[in-house]
């Protein structure tokens, strides 16, 4: 009987033992910070359409950009801003925001579908047009995707 109650014992301690060590894991596991994994915010997928391409151009033709540059001519009589979105998870809006010398000219509301979408905006030239420009390329919740700047000359 003595040789069975040491044996109770040994299982006993082996047990409590085991227990500890296990609590200890768990406790360095818990003080641990865990980052998540790119995407994911806050336990969601992120739902913000992903910009790949953004260029000035002076035209678009079968949804690509045609002679990019940062100078254009009044005399190309346009401007176009051309970007491009992969993934697209969900049907969102994105606003190009024309700005000349610090004013805002013009706001242009873009709609984007999944899974993937290009798009562009277009303004017409004048002369008054010359000088530095730029256009913010935003979300419908003023997340800014890219800034482009350029300029108009003669």
């Amino acid at each position: 009987m003595g040789n069975r109650f040491g044996v109770s014992i040994f299982l006993f301690l082996v047990t409590l033992v085991s227990w500890g060590h296990f609590d200890s894991l768990t406790a360095q596991d818990d003080q641990r910070e865990i980052s998540p994994p790119a995407g994911i915010q806050s336990g969601l997928i992120s739902q913000r359409p992903s910009l790949i391409q953004a260029d000035t151009c002076e035209k678009v033709e079968n949804l690509k950009p045609v002679r990019q540059g940062l100078v254009f001519s009044v005399s190309a009589g346009q401007v176009c801003c051309f970007t491009s979105f992969d993934p697209v998870p969900q049907a969102s809006v994105v606003y190009h925001r024309w700005y000349h010398r610090d004013q805002l000219s013009t706001q242009i509301r873009l709609r984007l579908y999944p899974p993937k979408w290009s798009t562009y905006s277009v303004i017409q030239l004048r002369e008054t047009d010359k000088g530095p420009w730029r256009i913010e390329i935003m979300d419908a919740n003023g997340y800014t995707y890219k800034v482009l700047r350029f300029s108009i000359t003669d």
